[in-house]
């Protein structure tokens, strides 16, 4: 099947709803080295109620510049609602989105790091021999705030 081309389509950004927005921009500022992007977002309003259908809401955050696709690349815009609704159990099969992936240098090392962050260990390490597409060693693993992250590296 072929689809039309439409240079004017770009990928923008995925957003992830945190209790603590600032703490997990830090997580992945650091993790990860994502790079904070304008400002720091305060949305309220009568656009923010027409926009949510969640009338009197506030949201804060902020975007972050996701590593390796230069200046214009996509982002992860990471916000709080002054009412969160109750945190879901982590889960790979939930339908939706299931989880963020980054290639790293060294899994085992970016691992401990994210542990060290409070995340968890979702899977075990593993590395499997993908026919015509080579080695790969990956993990899946939770946020500080059960965000599920793929760690990955080809060899």
């Amino acid at each position: 099947m072929q689809t039309p081309a439409n240079p004017g389509i770009r990928y923008a950004h995925t957003n992830l709803i945190a209790n603590d927005w600032k703490r997990l921009a830090d997580f992945y500022t650091q993790v990860f080295a994502c790079e904070p992007v304008s400002a720091e977002r305060d949305h309220h309003g009568p656009h923010i109620d027409a926009l949510t259908a969640m009338p009197g809401e506030r949201i804060r955050g902020r975007h972050l510049r996701l590593p390796g696709h230069g200046e214009r690349g996509p982002t992860i815009e990471i916000f709080t609602y002054a009412k969160n609704e109750p945190l879901l159990p982590t889960a790979l099969n939930r339908p939706g989105f299931a989880h963020l992936a980054f290639e790293v240098p060294d899994v085992d090392v970016k691992r401990q790091e994210i542990l060290s962050w409070g995340g968890k260990d979702v899977g075990q390490l593993v590395t499997i021999d993908i026919p015509g597409a080579g080695r790969l060693t990956l993990i899946y693993m939770a946020d500080p705030e059960g965000n599920i992250v793929e760690l990955q590296k080809w060899h």
